[in-house]
């Protein structure tokens, strides 16, 4: 089988390929990336092309699956960027997959997808994917979920799978999420057990995360079989205050989350973090995911907890870890992060 991955030298993509290259039923793979990168994978040729502008038909066409991972996530100060990236890219590889003939499209969707749901109680594929409109993020995967369901319903014979991730986390994606989320005035080597005396405890702090590597595989697996329609992915345990306080051996601080909405808000309109005060306020409103149809459908469990994945990540934070890739690498923000504070701290990608 031959399997084309957009966005495969990120933080998923890198984990998905190096998935699909175990497998044995696949003889090649295609990575598309906007950089070339460095790194070297099994099976696999680079192809450097932007999902916004390239002809992707000659490269698609050939391929048994498509797995479109592609996403920009900055400049948060400009939504018209990541909207023509994010949605419009998207659309432009899901009609390439079709003119190209390719029977099984595979996209990843997000938990940020889904309607604010509950946080007592886990909901299964069936709720709302309408997001949350305050979120640019989030805005942009439903958008994409409805022209994924027009996509359905022009090509009925495609074999078509969503995967809706919890948060994913590895060792080697810390330099690149603390460049997106946190940026350039965050010291990684801090973020270690004894360093970190607080944790807030906001109401309805409850997320769900996952290991690269185990959605990686997921993803890989959705390429392969024979599987369509939604999956939820994510390890236990929900990540609460408790939880995080314990990896970091601090101690829990009861406080509004309007307040420390306020701090981040007026950070970012400053341009000392990247992160949107709208990321918060959808990482406080998405439902708890139920995964079971993962587990039945695609014969997925993931093989670490959310606890590992965090662990990992915060080790990751603290060595400087990375892949030989643009956006994984930690050279990318330059020497002393320089090119983080040049790029405007969410204005320019």
């Amino acid at each position: 089988m031959r399997v084309v991955v957009t966005g495969a030298t990120g933080n998923i993509g890198t984990s998905t390929v190096h998935a699909l290259a175990a497998d044995p039923r696949v003889t090649s793979i295609t990575g598309i990336a906007r950089r070339r990168p460095g790194l070297e994978a099994d099976k696999t040729t680079w192809v450097q092309a932007d999902v916004t502008d390239a002809d992707l038909v000659p490269h698609l066409r050939g391929a048994d699956a498509v797995i479109h991972l592609a996403w920009l996530f900055q400049p948060t100060h400009r939504p018209a960027v990541t909207w023509d990236a994010n949605v419009v890219g998207s659309a432009r590889v899901f009609e390439a997959a079709a003119r190209a003939g390719v029977p099984a499209l595979v996209y990843a969707s997000s938990i940020g997808a889904y309607s604010p749901g509950p946080k007592d109680r886990a909901v299964d594929e069936s709720w709302p994917t309408h997001g949350w409109a305050g979120a640019a993020y989030s805005r942009e995967k439903a958008y994409v979920e409805r022209l994924l369901d027009a996509y359905q319903a022009r090509e009925p014979r495609r074999r078509v799978v969503r995967i809706r991730p919890g948060f994913i986390f590895e060792r080697q994606s810390a330099a690149e999420q603390r460049r997106l989320f946190a940026g350039p005035l965050l010291p990684g080597r801090l973020v270690r057990p004894g360093r970190v005396p607080l944790v807030p405890d906001l109401p309805g702090l409850r997320l769900q995360a996952l290991h690269s590597a185990d959605a990686g595989r997921a993803f890989a697996l959705a390429a392969l079989g024979d599987a369509e329609g939604a999956f939820n992915i994510a390890a236990e345990p929900v990540l609460d205050a408790a939880e995080l306080a314990d990896l970091l051996g601090a101690r829990t601080v009861r406080l509004p989350a309007r307040g420390v909405r306020a701090a981040l808000a007026a950070a970012w309109n400053l341009h000392l973090v990247p992160a949107s005060p709208g990321l918060f306020d959808l990482a406080m409103k998405v439902p708890l995911m139920d995964v079971s149809r993962a587990r039945d459908g695609l014969g997925w469990t993931p093989e670490h907890t959310a606890r590992d994945a965090v662990e990992e990540f915060l080790d990751g934070l603290r060595s400087g870890a990375g892949r030989d890739t643009p956006p994984l690498s930690p050279d990318t923000g330059g020497p002393l992060r320089r090119r983080e504070f040049t790029s405007g701290i969410g204005r320019k990608p």
